[in-house]
């Protein structure tokens, strides 16, 4: 296996979140490889500018694996190219992740990797064929759908190494950046760390948020809002026409008041029609 920090630049190259780790020894997939991974490398052994990060530079993936870190990888958690769309939108929200392999049973390879942004999309396509759940008309506050209480969020002059912090204590995907009046003004989320990669600044980690968003490439998607008056078809087709992970809830002064993720709209959607509640714990 190679360099950890070869691994995260194979990332940024290819313009990917994530990617399967092959085991030649075994002959198999042994996992995947994430920004969550560069983030807890990052978190956990970041000293100060003037240290170099030893254990990006130096360390191979497999003893970062093994010996360093080996609470942080999971089994290889996929799916065969028979089990159905139900089956996939429970193994992702059960098991917290946000990409699922689907491998062929017999030769092993891995087929493609399905997301809920995915699925999401074909849901939205397939369901204009199909009659419309009454509950796509009621609103967001009427469903009580996302997490409105104890968000997760940054100021502007945040330092990264804090921002990083919190992704790793909390298991968020993005930090919206409030301002000092509690208005919504952008939004941190794991992607933007791989910028960190891309610009070779991850030794830098006392930087502010907004310093580290200059850098951000031009692919940025924006913070995207809405309300708790709004439909939850409204939603669902606003999150997938702005291909977005996340909505930030907003009042009408754009302040923040919560957050409504792709896994939450997929357990309303799927799962809870069906009396199975995969996100709790």
């Amino acid at each position: 296996m190679s360099i950890v920090k070869k691994a995260f630049f194979a990332l940024v190259a290819n313009g990917v979140r994530a990617a399967p780790l092959w085991d030649t020894e075994k002959q198999s997939f042994v996992g995947m490889l994430t920004i969550t991974d560069f983030i807890i490398i990052l978190h956990r052994y970041y000293k100060s500018p003037m240290v170099q990060i030893y254990e990006l530079e130096e360390h191979k993936l497999e003893t970062w694996r093994e010996v360093y870190l080996p609470a942080a990888f999971k089994p290889l958690v996929n799916i065969s190219p028979d089990a159905s769309l139900f089956d996939a939108v429970y193994t992702l929200i059960k098991n917290k992740i946000h990409r699922l392999p689907v491998i062929d049973p017999v030769t092993g390879n891995a087929l493609y990797i399905l997301t809920h942004k995915r699925i999401l999309k074909f849901l939205q396509l397939f369901m204009c064929e199909m009659p419309k759940p009454a509950f796509m008309k009621q609103t967001l506050g009427e469903l009580g759908i996302g997490t409105y209480h104890e968000i997760a969020f940054i100021h502007p002059d945040t330092p990264i190494i804090k921002a990083l912090n919190i992704f790793v204590e909390r298991r968020v995907s993005a930090l919206p950046v409030v301002d000092e009046s509690g208005k919504v003004v952008d939004i941190y989320s794991k992607f933007d760390v791989i910028n960190l990669a891309a610009e070779k600044t991850y030794n830098n980690l006392d930087i502010t948020v907004t310093q580290a968003l200059k850098h951000r490439s031009q692919y940025f998607e924006g913070v995207v809002k809405c309300h708790k008056m709004e439909t939850m078809e409204t939603i669902v087709d606003r999150i997938v026409k702005a291909e977005v992970h996340r909505l930030v809830v907003v009042d009408e002064r754009s302040n923040i008041e919560g957050i409504i993720s792709l896994s939450d709209i997929l357990q309303a959607l799927v799962l809870s029609p069906a009396g199975i509640d995969a996100q709790q714990h």
